[in-house]
């Protein structure tokens, strides 16, 4: 069957530009690198007020720290109960709320002081914390991220993580940047940018080569990391057992053109 030369060049035009759109995945320049200390299990990462707080992770030396961004001091510290596995970390108000992967229990302290404050339940596992204003967004190394009620954990709705219809799953270390959920996928150097409406990835930033792996004590030294600074539009990242922690600008990919076969 021969189709009318109309319509030949209406599909020959909609295959042309589905493939000169493709993109490449945006990628990154380095601005700053700055010390990190390689013995922290990086899980929660947040920039709030000129310091950067952390969580780190491991039963027996679960962390929660506030850092000098420039020198990687630690400024403040404080260990967790043995029982507890630090995850991630977010800032809401003027305290801190800190996961725990398999104990169901978040923790709450003054930001300033570090005082603990309140526990709060939730179901499954904890691994990546942030906020968007309005709620707590929780990942759990599922394709599911959680939007909870900061006052009791309360979950107010939820998303499914995909792209292009495939389920996006061991999303990890969360922040909220520009009205986007950006996500560490666990074991892997890329980090997706999610909306927090629909749970469609709208992109993919690739961070291959930021930390050579022979400057990775372990496997499990992966990336695991992200904090924003608002005030200076700043983007930082790091990762588990990381000696260093990197200040990047993300550099957009551009479309490419891909070879199309004419239709006979």
């Amino acid at each position: 069957m021969r189709f009318p030369i109309c319509l030949r060049l209406i599909v020959l035009a909609s295959v042309f530009w589905a493939a000169a759109l493709a993109c490449a995945e945006d990628t990154y320049r380095v601005v700053h690198t700055y010390p990190h200390d390689a013995t922290a299990f990086t899980q929660g990462l947040v920039y709030v007020d000129g310091h950067l707080y952390e969580s780190t992770g491991l039963k027996g030396h679960s962390t929660l720290r506030m850092e000098d961004v420039e020198t990687g001091r630690i400024l403040k510290l404080l260990e967790l109960p043995d029982k507890y596995f630090g995850e991630g970390l977010t800032n809401w108000g003027n305290t801190l709320v800190q996961l725990t992967w398999q104990a169901h229990t978040a923790l709450v302290y003054d930001r300033t002081t570090f005082q603990f404050l309140r526990s709060l339940n939730y179901q499954g596992e904890g691994w990546g914390l942030t906020q968007d204003g309005r709620n707590l967004i929780l990942s759990d190394g599922t394709s599911t991220l959680r939007f909870l009620d900061p006052m009791n954990f309360r979950e107010v709705r939820h998303i499914v993580v995909k792209d292009h219809g495939r389920p996006i799953t061991q999303l990890n270390e969360l922040e909220y940047i520009h009205g986007e959920i950006y996500s560490n996928i666990w074991h892997s150097d890329r980090i997706a940018r999610i909306s927090p409406a629909t749970g469609n990835v709208l992109g993919w930033i690739d961070l291959h080569g930021l930390l050579p792996d022979s400057e990775r004590s372990t496997p499990e030294a992966v990336l695991n990391g992200i904090a924003y600074d608002a005030a200076h539009d700043r983007l930082f990242v790091t990762g588990k057992l990381w000696p260093k922690l990197f200040e990047i600008k993300v550099v957009p990919a551009k479309a490419r053109m891909v070879p199309v076969q004419q239709p006979h």
